[in-house]
């Protein structure tokens, strides 16, 4: 497989150019890059370029690019997930599988019930695992994470038209959910709820439920954080 490097800043029309610096410490020190070598460039925003490394030094990287084409590896549809997110690597672990299963945006939230709400360093991190994971899947646009936010103030930004579904022990089972809903149609948007460890208060499922939001189940038992939102988006993405 052709390695992948990010470069938030392409030429349109190509160009030599040097890596950014964690960029190309990792091709130098741990891919052992050399002159010659073939590799992809991308941007984030959905573009991708091919590139030949031309020098190559304990720091630098430097490569000649083509000029950068329109390569889509998305749904087709906009998929978000709010999360309570658990501990520092359970939540890189959920980040990493929701970039590779085509998530758009993680949404942090502030439940009730958790227990610490992550703090700007915390998210600055899971957003550069987000890099390391389209550089591994694939994608091209880079999956948004927001700043932590309460559930309450979260139901007041979602999307009105969107098939909105919150897990929570007593809903429905997701496949009838999903159909009576139209988020299985492959083109309307969904958006995913998942709350934190003893779930939403029945209060905060109640306020999801009175903007629209509906109730899904995932079986009899109890999941964690991120085996829920995984389980859920997976069964969303590939049925």
């Amino acid at each position: 497989m052709t390695r992948r490097y990010f470069v938030p800043e392409l030429s349109p029309t190509g160009g030599p150019l040097g890596l950014p610096a964690d960029e190309a410490a990792h091709a130098a020190r741990v891919m052992r890059a050399t002159p010659g070598d073939r590799v992809v460039l991308f941007c984030g925003d959905g573009r991708e370029a091919e590139a030949e490394i031309t020098s190559v030094d304990k720091r630098h990287v430097f490569v000649l690019a083509e000029p950068p084409r329109n390569v889509d590896r998305e749904l087709p549809f906009p998929l978000s997930v709010a999360a309570s997110l658990p501990k520092a690597d359970r939540a890189r672990v959920l980040v990493e599988k929701l970039t590779e299963l085509g998530v758009t945006q993680l949404q942090p939230l502030v439940c009730q019930r958790t227990q610490l709400a992550p703090s700007p360093a915390a998210i600055a991190k899971l957003r550069r695992a987000v890099v390391e994971a389209s550089k591994q899947c694939g994608r091209n646009r880079l999956m948004q994470i927001g700043e932590a936010t309460s559930f309450s103030q979260y139901l007041h930004q979602t999307d009105p038209d969107a098939a909105s579904l919150i897990a929570h022990p007593d809903g429905h089972s997701l496949a009838v959910t999903l159909k009576s809903s139209g988020g299985d149609d492959g083109h309307s948007p969904v958006q995913i709820a998942v709350g934190p460890e003893g779930g939403f208060t029945d209060a905060e499922v109640e306020q999801a439920v009175e903007t629209g939001w509906q109730r899904i189940t995932l079986g009899p038992r109890i999941l964690r954080i991120e085996t829920a939102a995984t389980a859920i988006v997976a069964r969303i993405v590939l049925a």
